[in-house]
């Protein structure tokens, strides 16, 4: 007779813990996901949609009798109080890093009984990182990147995102905010800022709205950046960079490297 080990009924209030719960084989545990959830696309199929990212319905997820909730970020702090008070385990993650997100993998495996399926899986998004830097590594010359989370007020990238694309080949030109757990510490005052920082490369991903490059473009100013100058700007889509999960360490570093690996050997032609 087999035991299940730990919870049975979980809800993820993010995709993250549902794109790392399916690809462990553990899928059957989660009975309600994040309506923002796209990874992997069966999800959106199989399970109920409970939550947005600020708010969720609360009472759909009692009805639901989960014995743990997975959350992500003090955004989520007022849910977590609710669900609390409900009488409901809840594990609010708080990750902001490359390593943060590896360690997230091996934590959530064993909580579900699959430590050594989530180590196989961390060491594989350890290896595919490994091979992105080393080509990286091979690249004539490194760009200074603009990433950006959002336009309005403009917001620059969140820790593990730098990570990525300096693992990609590139430098992000505001490393001293990446640091900034909280977006509002990442807003910029003054967007001139990134003029005079002259990016080679701009990527966007503003949070579940379309990146509109002409928009960017035409801000007072910004016709001086190189990467406006030279059209380099770029879309990730917020699904593969923004959630501080598997997405990221897979398509979210292979977009930023390929962009930045044509752009590379670009200027080395030129």
């Amino acid at each position: 007779m087999t035991t299940t080990i730990g919870p049975r009924r979980i809800v993820c209030l993010t995709e993250e813990p549902t794109e790392v719960l399916y690809a462990l084989g553990e899928q059957e545990r989660i009975v309600g996901i994040s309506g923002f959830t796209v990874r992997p696309p069966r999800a959106r199929k199989e399970k109920p949609k409970v939550s947005a990212f600020t708010s969720a319905k609360i009472g759909e997820i009692l009805a639901l009798e989960p014995d743990f909730v997975v959350g992500f970020s003090d955004i989520q702090a007022d849910i977590a109080r609710e669900l609390v008070a409900a009488g409901v385990e809840v594990w609010i993650s708080n990750h902001r890093s490359v390593a943060g997100i590896l360690d997230y993998i091996r934590r959530l495996g064993a909580l579900v009984g699959a430590h050594a399926r989530a180590e196989a899986y961390a060491r594989e998004a350890e290896a595919h990182l490994a091979a992105i830097e080393r080509a990286a590594a091979t690249l004539p010359r490194r760009p200074r990147v603009y990433f950006e989370e959002w336009d309005e007020p403009p917001i620059t990238g969140i820790r593990w995102v730098a990570e990525l694309v300096r693992s990609a080949g590139g430098d992000d030109v505001f490393p001293e905010r990446a640091v900034m757990p909280l977006a509002r510490d990442r807003i910029l005052a003054d967007a001139g800022e990134v003029v005079r920082r002259a990016p080679d490369i701009v990527f966007g991903s503003w949070c579940g709205k379309k990146f509109r490059p002409e928009r960017v473009a035409a801000r007072p100013g910004w016709s001086a950046i190189p990467a406006v100058r030279d059209g380099e700007l770029h879309e990730v889509k917020s699904p593969i960079i923004l959630q501080p999960g598997p997405a990221a360490l897979f398509d979210g570093v292979d977009a930023l490297h390929a962009v930045i690996a044509r752009w590379t050997l670009g200027k080395a032609k030129a």
